[in-house]
């Protein structure tokens, strides 16, 4: 159990949140509704929206993310905000003695991750990157279900998003997004905490009307090759010039396959095919929040380190030498 540096009994946990989107909004929901918790101050890069993120869930505006972090007030730092950002706000937050939960990716250079973590544990502070793709519907059917394939040798890994038109925003910015694999760095480690370590990466990448900083599309494809000989493609997909929205997971074993599509899925077998209704993906964001109160507060474990994001990171780094030199890439 970490030292939250105040006496038994002397309240809740003072959270801060960076950052006023989606995700930020249902951690937020979170917090308020949890007793152990107390959501005081957010910071965004908007003023107005950060106004209103403030009137709706009672707590003050901070004008920048720094001063959010310099308040004594505040226990426990939440990122939620661009991913450019993730790293320097872990650091500051930990040399500042908070707490720290992260979104994906901790960071979008591998060795500002090594410094992270290492910085974290020389703090004795929580250092939580929410995963939280694992924590739903799909992925416990999937770990369920793939020791029945008997032995593995493909996967695929399918998202495609078509959106037009596409407004400036930061999710297609080169720089706040990151590399498609690192911003979206979910892909990667849904295979690894399925197959284990990987390999060897070879990636291929191609954007759509990109500029210095903006781009209207992308499409990013990856084939990785496990070290127990599993053989994975994973294809990553947004923006214009794609038609046609999908969502799509497969396993072939020797013994079968699962194949999931949206929402449905099938477990498919000599002898029979099954149908696998998956649950309703809400309510992840909660979760994964009430499981670091209760990492917090009572020294249960997490679901994920900090290290096991960061070898995904160390992969999607790869991903990406890999699309710039076009050569396939030994991950070390």
């Amino acid at each position: 159990m970490y030292n939250l540096s105040r006496a038994p009994g002397a309240g809740p946990i003072k959270v801060g949140i960076i950052g006023t989107g989606y995700a930020a909004k249902l951690r937020a929901e979170a917090f308020l509704r949890d007793t152990r918790s107390d959501l005081v101050a957010v910071a965004g890069n908007t003023p107005h929206k950060t106004a209103a993120f403030a009137q709706q869930y009672n707590c003050e505006v901070v004008k920048g993310w720094e001063e959010l972090i310099e308040r004594q007030d505040v226990d426990l730092i939440v990122a939620s905000t661009v991913n450019q950002h993730h790293g320097e706000i872990a650091l500051a937050a930990l040399s500042a003695g908070k707490h720290i939960v992260v979104e994906y990716p901790l960071s979008l250079d591998v060795t500002q991750g090594l410094e992270i973590i290492a910085l974290a544990k020389a703090q004795n502070k929580l250092l939580h990157v929410g995963h939280i793709e694992v924590l739903g519907g799909l992925h416990s059917s999937l770990k369920e279900r793939v020791p029945q394939l008997g032995k593995v040798f493909y996967t695929s890994y399918r998202t495609i998003k078509p959106q037009n038109p596409i407004s400036l925003r930061w999710s297609y910015n080169h720089d706040l997004f990151g590399f498609p694999l690192m911003g979206a760095l979910s892909r990667i480690y849904r295979l690894i905490d399925l197959f284990g370590d990987v390999k060897t990466v070879n990636c291929h990448n191609r954007f759509l009307n990109e500029d210095a900083q903006y781009y209207q599309g992308c499409i990013c494809t990856a084939q990785l090759r496990f070290e127990n000989g599993v053989l994975a493609e994973i294809l990553y997909g947004k923006g214009k010039s794609l038609w046609q929205r999908e969502r799509k997971f497969e396993v072939h074993g020797e013994n079968g396959a699962l194949i999931f599509e949206g929402a449905k899925g099938v477990l498919m077998q000599k002898k029979e095919t099954v149908s696998i209704d998956l649950p309703s993906r809400k309510g992840l964001f909660y979760k994964d929040t009430n499981m670091v109160l209760e990492h917090l507060f009572e020294g249960a474990p997490l679901y994920i380190s900090p290290e096991q994001s960061l070898y995904a990171l160390r992969v999607a780094e790869a991903a990406r030498n890999s699309a710039e030199k076009g050569l396939t890439v030994v991950v070390k």
